[in-house]
């Protein structure tokens, strides 16, 4: 669907700006506004406009779910989920996915400029959380002429502003379908984006954030901070199936500090290309809306009351899914989420999906979570008698 107040971008899809009539009151209690939000849509909105799936992206990802990345040229990235015959059917659903706001690849953020200076916001960018991403998000979808989304989807941060969407605004959300996700983040996870962002900060060119107006750009501190996330996004058992202690181009060991192993190479890699589509600051901005996620915390801190709006029921039907060898978001946390659902008798189906690739499994071919989704949608569609698009 294409969207006819949108304004040229560097790169392909949509943006739009937001907040100007009345800027967004953020959770810090700054004001944004006006902003932009960069999207995707894929598929047909339909007449009643009862079809609509907002994708939700993770910490580092965009908007980019089935497009070539205009970046990096790589295929989109939930291309096993979503698209035509998947079971997020493009032949069915009208799909939406929009870049985060503090994000980097359209939607106003700290490497965009500052209408007050005319220059890049750096550091002077305000606070986001969570919340934010998903008061931005409404807007948009509101923009779109759309009452109701039939679901909103995603994984890890993804599946952090689906739990937030069914909360803050359950008569806008049919379905929800958070995936290896949590109500809050623990301290570990703190503690691994505390690194990363220390090792951005100590970098050199990182100029106390201001590195866009001395040119420069903290590529060594970024790309540490992506390599020690990525660990975390995998599993032992993967790591050692796929590298083992196997050494890089080489019969024996160096006895020096080069890339000895074909893993050290591997996040070496990771961190390399990384820092070529991401934007340090925005990563600074973003783990910290993570940090701060935490669902119960204006329910008394009780986790079942923020499904129970008005004191009734959440509407909202729910599927989780988690993966067994995700030590990031073990399974534990999506459990607590099921508990709290379950203690107000909302509609709520969960699975565990036995895997050994971790966290990252939600991004790759995994038969039983397409299954399982699949299943969920179809239901949900058929509750609501959406009928397939027939191919032309």
């Amino acid at each position: 669907m294409a969207d006819p107040t949108a304004e040229a971008v560097p790169f392909p899809g949509h943006r739009v700006t937001l907040g100007a009539d009345r800027p967004m009151r953020l959770d810090s209690g700054a004001e944004l506004g006006p902003f932009e939000v960069a999207y995707q849509t894929y598929g047909t909105l339909n007449e009643d406009r009862s079809n609509a799936v907002l994708v939700c992206h993770a910490l580092t990802g965009d908007h980019f779910v089935l497009d070539r990345h205009p970046v990096t040229g790589k295929s989109g990235w939930w291309e096993m989920m979503v698209g035509p015959g998947k079971p997020v059917d493009t032949d069915r659903y009208f799909v939406i996915c929009s870049n985060v706001i503090g994000g980097c690849m359209g939607s106003t953020g700290p490497k965009e400029t500052d209408p007050a200076t005319g220059q890049p916001y750096g550091l002077n960018f305000p606070v986001i959380t969570i919340g934010d991403m998903v008061r931005a998000q409404k807007l948009l979808v509101e923009h779109l002429g759309i009452d109701q989304l039939f679901c909103v989807i995603g994984g890890s941060m993804g599946g952090m502003q689906v739990l937030q969407w069914a909360v803050a605004y359950p008569e806008s959300v049919f379905a929800a379908v958070p995936i290896a996700t949590a109500a809050r983040h623990s301290a570990q996870n703190i503690a691994f984006h505390e690194v990363g962002r220390q090792a951005i900060m100590a970098d050199p060119e990182w100029c106390g954030g201001g590195y866009l107006l001395e040119d420069r750009r903290p590529r060594a501190g970024l790309a540490v901070a992506r390599m020690a996330a990525h660990i975390t996004y995998l599993s032992e058992p993967a790591l050692h199936r796929k590298f083992g202690r196997n050494l890089q181009n080489r019969q024996s060991v160096t006895y020096g500090f080069d890339a000895d192993f074909q893993v050290e190479s591997y996040l070496r890699h990771q961190g390399i290309t990384f820092v070529e589509r991401f934007d340090a600051n925005s990563y600074l901005y973003i783990t910290r809306a993570m940090d701060y996620f935490d669902l119960a915390a204006d329910h008394g801190g009780v986790l079942a009351n923020a499904f129970r709006p008005q004191g009734k029921t959440t509407p909202v039907r729910f599927c989780l899914a988690s993966f067994s060898s995700d030590w990031l978001f073990p399974t534990s946390e999506s459990r607590a989420v099921v508990h709290a659902l379950n203690a107000v008798a909302a509609n709520v189906s969960f699975v565990e999906v036995r895997t050994d690739k971790g966290h990252d499994a939600f991004l790759l071919d995994e038969p039983e979570l397409h299954q399982v989704i699949r299943g969920f949608l179809d239901g949900c569609a058929e509750h609501r008698g959406l009928a397939r698009r027939r191919a032309p």
